[in-house]
């Protein structure tokens, strides 16, 4: 069975999700949501043995399966994962069951179709974070796009199908070039679309630059980097609860993941000429979009941009060079920081659409007080706010630390315009929470609001559970990195120049 782990993590979602498709129309929600919710748990089960039975002190892929695809290309379906990539296969399936549990009530029309579009993402992301052959992982990066397109063009807001539209032109134009990149290294490296191959295949600086240039506007656009970053406010303010959950806590850790995955080991010596770029940009994504969250009037969109400063970090610390090396603290950092994100993003966005579901606004003026009539539904609002502004004892405080501690170490500079995410995210995040949360009941309908039920109150406390017990306990996570980096650190560190 353990040698079929990673398939069953991307294939049973997805025969989950078909099977809650044959349901077909609302006369059967009830049964839609049962067996959605049963395939969610199910796909969330068979992955907890990757991390009970991954070997951290050991490097290289885990849990490999290996099967010829179409032989006329050598393309192989090649499955396996690392330090790099396990943590986000079981927090993509965990928040997946968190989104069918989020929707259970929510969702009255096309119940079927709208679990069934989870449940099957969440299989074709774990296919991404999984593959070790390159034009598998493009395939599944590329198929996630059109569940994803579906939930925001139907079940999102008055202005879906331009948001949908938009997120998809982003995303799938950017990827193109990738996929060009990826003929070229499958000529380079004697006709093998293996990761593995193309790491250890010679190409000149010239030709590196180029490829990573093609890597950028597919990886960066997804993260996303500044100043590809204009699709992702419209997404995530129109899209349902659940998918921007999924949005923010999976779909932008893929890009960031691929830069994980192919830049820097496979173009170690353009990564180093030009980490400045990517240094200038995600400071500017850290800085600059966290004055941007902090004039936002809708609660969405400025955790939204809080999102895009908060993986400005991310991209921060993988390039952090020095003397032709990366800081593993910065590396290492970053990695929590995508984990944590993913928590703290998916606790926010879920608060977000309580309160959405209660009120039918967004908008921070509309609220006011809301602390008199929903305390339990407050302080789980304000401990996720904590975390999202780094505070000690959460989640979001580990990571952001690790990278600052990278950063002086290479430069004191990047360092001090880095921390300053800690002054901007306590800023604009408190402000909503002061606004929303506390002072007297602000009009009518905060007056008529009810306290959280059962079924948000267990989303909500396995959420804190998550933010707080990796706050206080990060070597959990911690550990089963550090012998990936060390070897992505090594491979980094390398020339694939020709001799």
């Amino acid at each position: 069975m353990t040698g079929h782990l990673l398939s069953l993590a991307i294939w049973l979602p997805i025969v989950a999700g078909l099977l809650v498709l044959v349901t077909g129309n609302d006369r059967n929600a009830g049964l839609a949501r049962w067996l959605a919710l049963a395939g969610a748990l199910a796909s969330f089960l068979v992955t907890l043995p990757l991390y009970f039975g991954f070997q951290s002190l050991h490097g290289g892929p885990q849990f490999e399966e290996m099967r010829p695809w179409i032989a006329s290309f050598n393309i192989n379906y090649h499955l396996g994962i690392d330090g790099l990539s396990m943590w986000f296969i079981l927090l993509n399936s965990f928040v997946t069951l968190a989104v069918v549990v989020a929707g259970w009530q929510v969702i009255t029309e096309r119940v079927a179709q709208y679990m069934a579009a989870f449940l099957i993402m969440c299989g074709l992301i774990n296919g991404a974070f999984a593959a070790l052959d390159a034009m598998l992982f493009y395939v599944f990066f590329e198929a996630m796009l059109i569940p994803m397109y579906l939930i925001i063009g139907i079940w999102g807001g008055p202005r879906r199908v331009y948001a949908a539209i938009k997120f998809f032109l982003y995303t799938l134009l950017g990827s193109l070039l990738t996929l060009i990149a990826l003929i070229y290294l499958y000529q380079k490296s004697g006709g093998s679309f293996e990761i593995a191959s193309f790491v250890h295949t010679e190409l000149p600086l010239k030709a590196q630059a180029l490829i990573l240039i093609a890597f950028f506007f597919a990886f960066a656009v997804k993260v996303p980097m500044w100043p590809v970053h204009t699709w992702l406010p419209d997404a995530h303010v129109e899209a349902p609860t659940g998918g921007s959950m999924v949005l923010a806590a999976i779909t932008l850790k893929l890009g960031a993941y691929g830069f994980l995955r192919f830049a820097l080991p496979i173009l170690p010596d353009a990564c180093r000429e030009y980490a400045w770029v990517f240094i200038a940009l995600s400071l500017v994504a850290v800085v600059y979009i966290g004055l941007v969250a902090l004039v936002q009037t809708d609660m969405k969109k400025l955790v939204a941009y809080s999102s895009i400063s908060h993986m400005g970090f991310v991209t921060l610390g993988f390039f952090m060079f020095a003397g032709g090396q990366l800081n593993q603290y910065a590396v290492e950092g970053a990695i929590i920081q995508m984990i944590s994100h993913g928590f703290v993003s998916a606790a926010m966005f879920f608060c977000i659409g309580v309160m959405y579901d209660r009120v039918h606004s967004r908008k921070i003026a509309d609220y006011g007080g809301v602390a008199n009539r929903m305390p339990i539904f407050a302080s789980f609002i304000v401990l996720f706010a904590m975390a999202n502004s780094g505070l000690p004892g959460t989640s979001g405080f580990v990571g952001e630390f690790m990278v600052v501690l990278g950063a002086v170490q290479v430069n004191f500079w990047y360092a001090f315009a880095a921390a300053t995410t800690l002054i901007f995210g306590a800023a604009y995040t408190l402000w909503m929470v002061k606004r929303v949360i506390f002072g007297e009941v602000g009009n009518a309908h905060v007056d008529e609001l009810k306290d959280v039920n059962v079924r948000e109150f267990i989303v909500l406390a396995v959420l804190a559970v998550t933010v707080l017990g990796m706050g206080l306990y990060p070597r959990l996570f911690g550990d089963v990195l550090h012998e990936s980096v060390n070897d992505l650190i090594r491979l980094a560190a390398a020339t694939k120049l020709p001799h």
